[in-house]
Formats: structure tokens, sequence, C-alpha cells
């Protein structure tokens, strides 16, 4: 289980395993397809090789 933004619903949900369609493991970090409970089909890269935002220093 997961939690994502929908960019179809605007909302964020929890996603279980049973809406996952598939994963691929690609030089980028894993690409997670699952259904959204609106019914919207969604992508999510992770994994050590996906992109992180970058981190932001605050000034003191």
């Amino acid at each position: 289980m997961f939690d994502h933004y929908c960019t179809a619903c605007a909302t964020r949900q929890l996603i279980f395993a049973t809406q996952v369609t598939s994963m691929t493991n690609t030089e980028h970090g894993i690409v997670v397809d699952f259904t959204c409970w609106c019914g919207a089909d969604q992508t999510m890269t992770t994994g050590r090789a996906a992109e992180r935002p970058s981190k932001v220093t605050l000034a003191a």
C-alpha cells in the first residue's frame, strides 16, 4: 500500500496491491502502473534510481 496524488481526481488516495496493474524495472527506477479509485490509470516511478525532488535549504 502507498499513497499517491491522482492527477485526474486531484485527490491523495491510498493505493492497494490489487490496484497495481504492472511494475517494470528500468534504469530510471521502478515504474508502477495502477488504477486510482476514480478509475484513472496512473503511473509512479520509485526505487533507488528514481529522481527525487531536490532538497531545499532554508536560511536561518
